[in-house]
């Protein structure tokens, strides 16, 4: 809420935010907090304990303390002169009861778009309702339903089809907000013949930016989980899309789900050449050439990094006229850790497939200068023992190179 110059009671406070509670509820501990941020320190955040008194929530059960919030609505009337707006009577939690009854409903098909929209508007009110609709089956009624538009038949009518996909996309849209659990995500990956992996496919390679956007967001939160034997049977074409999200740029968020998903799965298997085959490599070295902002320059070196890790990896950056350019400027210039994955990628290119002009294209882009800069600055002893190792690896090319400023060539290692 905005600034105002009044005192308020000390009591009408949320101890967590330090604002005017709206919907004051009291845990076991006999604490009273808003709502809204206690159960956000309760479910979001994974703590069991009370924020004020340290001690361990017996349960996680919130009363409502109506007593303070009728005070506090009072005070807020008696204050409307000076700016203060009276908050509205908040709405009572939603049971598994509820939540049953619209499901029921929605297995009507003139009723469903309503009780997903209904499903939605509870998902947004407090996280308690989340874990609530969670509990009552909604992840995989919403999964059903995406499933379901994903296996329409030559028979269903262009009204029946589209119907299909507005429900596909709205079940998407509240897949992604209700921030399902480890082990309702899990289900989801291990669902069977990854029937729901499968769906999400078909999503990216059909939907429009948004539900793409969504598929890349839950495929990133599925995969954060999974155990890695259903990674490695991935297919090549889920690589493909994965790739054309980041290459149509459809958001800031899933570029960095894409990233996230080729950073989880690229370790497994020959996830690697089935990343680099759908061109992976190119498509993260142009984005990376246009980006500045440090997280994601952090994601996409490491991406290249595990890239870089086969044969076919290295001879794409290699391929690309920018490819050891671009890697060489980020370092020293984002992060530590960018920093560090750019040598580690340059020392899978001196050690791996340096022909000699690659040597000689290194000297020439600055790249041995930018290693000895690495040995004068605190990067990690790993990242500075990494960049001493390239430097000795091709010191015959390098060292007396007149490439080399005078002032930096005194820093190269011995052999």
């Amino acid at each position: 809420m905005e600034e105002i110059d009044i005192d308020v009671p000390p009591y009408f406070l949320c101890p967590i935010s330090l604002e005017i509670m709206r919907d004051p509820v009291t845990v076991s501990t006999g604490i009273t907090y808003d709502r809204q941020c206690i159960e956000r320190w309760i479910f979001t955040v994974k703590n069991n304990t009370c924020p004020v008194t340290k001690q361990i929530l017996s349960d996680v059960d919130l009363i409502p303390n109506h007593t303070l919030r009728r005070l506090i609505q009072a005070w807020c009337i008696l204050n409307a002169s000076k700016g203060i707006e009276r908050f509205p009577t908040p709405k009572p939690p939603v049971d598994k009861a509820e939540i049953a009854k619209i499901l029921k409903d929605a297995k009507l098909p003139q009723s469903q778009m309503r009780c997903l929209r209904t499903l939605r508007s509870i998902a947004s009110e407090s996280d308690r309702n989340k874990r609530c609709m969670e509990a009552a089956g909604v992840v995989e009624f919403l999964a059903a339903i995406v499933k379901n538009d994903n296996s329409t038949s030559m028979e269903d009518s262009v009204e029946d089809e589209l119907e299909f996909t507005r429900a596909s996309d709205e079940a998407l849209s509240i897949l992604c907000h209700l921030q399902i659990s480890q082990a309702s995500l899990k289900s989801l990956v291990m669902s069977r013949n990854s029937e729901f992996v499968e769906s999400l496919l078909r999503v990216l390679q059909r939907g429009n930016y948004q539900s793409r956007a969504y598929a890349a967001l839950l495929l990133k939160s599925m995969f954060e989980v999974a155990d890695p034997n259903q990674l490695i049977s991935l297919k090549p074409k889920l690589f493909v899309e994965i790739v054309n999200v980041l290459r149509d740029q459809i958001s800031t968020q899933a570029s960095k789900a894409a990233l996230q998903v080729l950073i989880e799965v690229c370790p497994w298997g020959r996830n690697r050449i089935k990343a680099v085959e759908a061109d992976a490599v190119a498509v993260v070295i142009d984005l990376l050439l246009d980006t500045f902002e440090k997280r994601a320059c952090e994601m996409m070196l490491v991406v290249l990094d595990q890239l870089c890790g086969c044969a076919e990896g290295r001879s794409e950056l290699l391929k690309h006229s920018a490819g050891i350019a671009v890697v060489s400027k980020k370092i020293l210039r984002v992060s530590h850790l960018a920093t560090e994955r750019g040598v580690r990628i340059l020392s899978s290119i001196s050690r791996f497939s340096a022909t000699s002009g690659v040597v000689q294209e290194m000297l020439h882009l600055g790249v041995v200068s930018k290693l000895c800069l690495v040995l004068q600055v605190d990067c990690g002893v790993k990242t500075m023992e990494r960049a001493r190792d390239i430097l000795r690896l091709h010191s015959r090319a390098w060292k007396n190179s007149p490439c080399i400023l005078p002032r930096l060539r005194s820093f190269y290692p011995s052999s």
